[in-house]
């Protein structure tokens, strides 16, 4: 459930005009983390919603080995613009936490393995995310139908079996560099992501 709602201007990384999203915390989640929701008034009746799943390296150090940053920003001006919620979840490195995410990243230069493979190795599946904490942040938001800003399929089947109804995926923009650019192609050739223009943007 809901269990507290503050207003945060952020300054936006585009323009340099100031964003107020609602800010909302919860009780009660079934992993116990302290997962938050960005709400931004507007919008259609299926709002635009944005699942990210925290990445320490990417969102806040700018890291280039993920996509993470780059589609948070995007995130953030998109349903800013349109009216939505972006959910920031508590689920470090696909849900292996941030230690052994950067174990992953060892075992990566070290082996030349790539981002799936090294979790393997580390005793850990492909994903270790559960959106189930996801579907009843939305369902606390009073949010059962929505458009999701996501190129992984796994994110809206899971949602869907949690009876959130997910009308349209939008993609996100492709982010790619030197240095990402084996993670992207892993991410669909492994995980399934639909990433438009993949091939001519790698």
């Amino acid at each position: 459930m809901v269990r507290r709602r503050v207003t945060i201007p952020l300054l936006s990384k585009a323009g340099g005009a100031t964003l107020n999203p609602e800010v909302v915390t919860f009780s009660g989640s079934s992993d116990g983390q302290e997962h938050i929701a960005l709400v931004f008034g507007g919008g259609t009746e299926v709002p635009l919603v944005r699942v990210h799943s925290e990445c320490l390296t990417g969102d806040v150090f700018g890291s280039a080995r993920c996509d993470c940053g780059p589609q948070l920003d995007e995130a953030i001006e998109t349903v800013s613009r349109q009216g939505g919620v972006i959910l920031y979840l508590r689920q470090e490195g696909r849900g292996i936490g941030l230690y052994n995410k950067l174990d992953a990243y060892f075992l990566q230069d070290e082996l030349g393995v790539d981002t799936f493979e090294a979790n393997r190795r580390l005793n850990f599946s492909d994903d270790e995310r559960d959106y189930r904490v996801a579907a009843a942040m939305l369902r606390a938001l009073g949010i059962d139908r929505i458009r999701i800003l996501s190129n992984n399929p796994d994110k809206v089947e899971q949602l869907t079996g949690c009876g959130i109804d997910v009308a349209e995926a939008v993609p996100t923009g492709v982010f790619v560099n030197d240095a990402n650019r084996k993670y992207l192609m892993a991410k669909v050739t492994t995980a399934g992501h639909q990433v438009e223009l993949m091939e001519g943007a790698l």
